[in-house]
């Protein structure tokens, strides 16, 4: 009995513990299993957390978890941030690229392989007459309809440029535009557009100056040589030799005055702009040219007898110097007279008047009642030898450099040249002249006497 008692007991221990060892066992493992999906659970939402971050992608908004899931943030952070830095920096150079571009004189405009308008610059959207935001994707082809640039465009012969009217392109105001091709990319085009008027005008200046020059010379050449040849050849009467005399020194002395001319005009050019220090007065230039005036009438109305109707108005004149070269400001004046007087019909008015003006400047003005100029000659007239009527300026021995001598003589003197006409009506002709070249005198002293401050300086000293 003892025995068995002691082995049941032994039994029942041993059972005991094996059965708290394996309730011990059971426990440990459940506890690692719940705390294994704990972490899984845990590790799957921090990378969710960091999916959800990925996909926003923004730097600044990474999720502030521990773990490989931190690491993998802060690595993807740092990688966003410089990545991030590079895009600005390309952005940033794109945008100065294009600024660039914008600021160039020349039009710009990239077209995409369809011919689609990708993006123009401003100066691309004046010549022609762009929207550069609704006309975006718009095909260039619909919005420049000119034949030649559809026939350059559809040639894909881009090897040399073009050169077609501009927009404001009127017969008054030509815009010409140098118009230029290029292929890049994979079948995109790069236009480049350039206004070339005042080269186009330039050459077509050169090219009339060089024919005018030659046909002026050469004319009297031909009637000298002519006559010359018929006083050597025939015994003529001594009525009639004096005859051709006098037609051969009227020639010659407009061939004189041709070459006068274009000397003046260079010597107008390269030399230096009149300083202030020479004061002429008005009043003798004034009188000067009217003396030339009422001459030249004479000679121009003598084979109708009516003289012209000359009326100068100087009482404004009167004391009031004006700085710069004599002979240049002599010359300026008598050309606008003079060019009214052989333009105006006998019997017609000529107004010479000088006013000062509120602001201090001065203005010299000279209407007459001619037959008008017509308003496309109106912005050439003061190129040399651009003539509106060539047998009528002939006639009355003009040369066709007179209103280019006044030109240079304004531009030089700082002054304003204005030109108005009608038609049927007559014209005017005005030069404005600056107050820094003014000054006003009390009547009674000597043109070189020392003299009042100029308008100018009277007005600086008031604000002062």
């Amino acid at each position: 009995m003892t025995f068995r008692f002691l082995s049941f007991v032994g039994a029942q221990l041993l059972a005991g513990a094996l059965g708290w060892a394996l309730a011990e066992w059971l426990g440990a493992s459940i506890a690692v299993v719940v705390g294994t999906w704990v972490w899984f659970l845990l590790d799957v939402w921090r990378g969710l957390s960091v999916r959800r971050w990925l996909r926003k992608g923004d730097a600044n908004a990474a999720p502030q978890i521990g773990g490989l899931w931190g690491e993998v943030s802060d690595r993807a952070r740092r990688l966003l941030r410089q990545e991030a830095k590079k895009a600005g920096d390309s952005e940033q150079r794109l945008q100065d690229f294009l600024a660039a571009i914008q600021a160039s004189p020349n039009g710009v405009v990239l077209l995409d392989p369809e011919g689609h308008i990708e993006w123009c610059n401003q100066t691309a959207a004046e010549h022609f007459g762009f929207d550069p935001q609704r006309d975006l994707m718009q095909s260039i082809g619909n919005l420049l309809r000119d034949p030649l640039f559809a026939a350059y465009y559809a040639s894909r012969d881009y090897s040399h440029d073009i050169v077609m009217s501009g927009r404001d392109s009127t017969v008054s105001r030509p815009v010409r535009l140098s118009v230029h091709l290029h292929a890049y990319g994979e079948g995109r085009r790069l236009l480049l557009s350039r206004d070339v008027t005042a080269l186009d005008q330039a050459d077509a200046m050169r090219r009339d100056f060089v024919a005018n020059v030659s046909h002026e010379i050469r004319t009297p050449l031909t009637v000298l040589s002519g006559f010359i040849e018929t006083l050597q050849t025939l015994n003529l009467e001594p009525q009639e030799r004096q005859h051709y005399l006098s037609l051969m020194a009227q020639q010659g002395s407009r061939m004189q005055t041709v070459v006068n001319d274009l000397l003046t005009l260079s010597r107008l050019e390269g030399s230096p702009a009149p300083g202030l220090n020479d004061w002429q007065p008005v009043g003798a230039l004034l009188q000067h040219c009217e003396q030339e005036a009422l001459a030249l009438s004479g000679v121009v109305t003598a084979h109708s007898g009516r003289r012209h109707q000359i009326h100068f108005d100087d009482t404004q004149a009167q004391g009031v110097d004006l700085a710069g070269s004599h002979n240049e400001l002599q010359s300026a004046l008598s050309n606008l007279i003079s060019n009214a007087v052989r333009y105006t019909p006998g019997g017609g008015s000529i107004q010479v008047s000088w006013r000062m003006l509120p602001d201090g400047r001065a203005e010299f003005e000279v209407r007459d009642t001619g037959p008008g100029i017509a308003p496309e000659h109106i912005p050439r007239l003061t190129e040399r030898f651009y003539r509106v009527d060539r047998s009528r300026s002939r006639e009355t021995g003009g040369t066709g450099l007179g209103l280019a001598i006044v030109k240079h003589v304004v531009q030089r003197h700082g002054a304003q040249l204005l030109i108005e006409s009608s038609l049927g009506v007559g014209s005017r002709f005005a030069i404005t002249f600056p107050a820094s070249r003014l000054r006003c005198q009390p009547l009674g002293l000597n043109a070189g006497a020392s003299a009042l401050p100029s308008s100018a300086e009277v007005r600086s000293k008031a604000w002062a």
